[in-house]
Parts: structure tokens; sequence; C-alpha cells
């Protein structure tokens, strides 16, 4: 069965064909996480800037 990604800020679900090339990984602590595009959009400076997830 296939893993549903889900963004590990709001929550949305992922299309059924994953995640589109709008939405941002990240790794956090060695744990991947997904943001889509409008919480990527959001914190995009928090994101680049590296800062966790916790910060933002």
């Amino acid at each position: 069965m296939a893993e549903t990604i889900v963004c590990s800020h709001c929550g949305t679900p992922a299309p059924a064909g994953g995640p589109p090339p709008t939405w941002t990984y990240s790794v956090e602590d060695g744990a991947g996480r997904y943001y889509c595009d409008a919480c990527a959009r959001a914190n995009i400076r928090a994101i680049e800037g590296r800062l966790d997830s916790a910060w933002w």
C-alpha cells in the first residue's frame, strides 16, 4: 500500500500521484518533511534560512 504524503505544517494531503513540484521537501533532525505550496510560500524565508518548523 502506498504511503499518503501530507503537508507537515497544515496536514493537506498530496494528490494521488505524489506531491507536485510546487511542494517543498525539507530534512529536519534526520526526518523528511513535505510542505504544500501554500505553507512553503508563506514560510519560504524560514525554510531557506534552514530554521526548524518549530520556529515558524
